[in-house]
């Protein structure tokens, strides 16, 4: 089932980022204490601002904090994703969430909004929405009757499921 917003309409992804940390994303990662480049700043225990439900049943430790990213973790048992390095030397981490997308998209899902949702929903309809090159590209691969683990670990990565 694809999550709607009413104000934005065209950002459909099918799972909540509670959802996503359950399916098993970002080999444990995510939300690991960083040094930003972007910022200049240190951020420790940065999930501790989402909902504590969001974490229930999870080792947090393990599947959110980790220092090492561990591929068993994932769903599709794949690694997947760039470092944060590479993200902040693109220039497409902004100092509003130094995280990056995932961030951003906990933060929208209970309802923040900032100047940076455009840029974002942007980014996802490019990889992850209904014309995006990966999620039409994972199509045209089950059409060949194969599969991709990378890609559908990849799509996990912007709460989209296929």
């Amino acid at each position: 089932m694809k999550i709607k917003f009413k104000d934005r309409p065209e950002f459909r992804p099918d799972l909540t980022p509670k959802e996503m940390l359950e399916s098993g994303v970002f080999g444990g990662t995510y939300y690991r204490d960083i040094y930003s480049r972007v910022t200049n700043r240190e951020y420790k225990n940065s999930w501790k601002e989402f909902p504590k439900k969001w974490f229930e049943n999870i080792n947090v430790k393990k599947y959110v904090t980790s220092d090492v990213c561990d591929k068993s973790i994932n769903k599709y048992k794949v690694k997947s994703g760039s470092s944060l390095e590479f993200w902040e030397d693109r220039g497409w981490i902004k100092p509003i969430d130094p995280y990056g997308w995932f961030q951003w998209y906990c933060r929208f899902y209970l309802g923040r909004r900032s100047e940076d949702d455009t840029r974002q929903i942007k980014r996802w309809s490019g990889v992850a929405g209904e014309n995006g090159r990966f999620r039409l590209w994972l199509k045209k691969i089950e059409k060949n009757k194969k599969d991709s683990p990378k890609i559908r670990q990849l799509l996990l990565q912007w709460g989209v499921e296929i």
